[in-house]
């Protein structure tokens, strides 16, 4: 994911910047209270809420 889509992403519920974790294809919330994790498929991040996984 290119660093500067990722300045301008937040997360779809709390507003929170969001992180990659690439081993997880995934672009996490940073607000460890909100913990939302975003999967990414053929490089195009869902940002659905129901989409969403908790992070432990």
């Amino acid at each position: 994911m290119e660093p500067s889509l990722l300045e301008i992403l937040a997360c779809p519920s709390c507003h929170a910047p969001l992180r990659e974790d690439a081993e997880a294809g995934e672009l996490v919330c940073t607000d460890a209270s909100c913990g939302l994790a975003y999967p990414v498929r053929d490089h195009i991040p869902v940002l659905l809420i129901d989409e969403a996984r908790k992070v432990a």
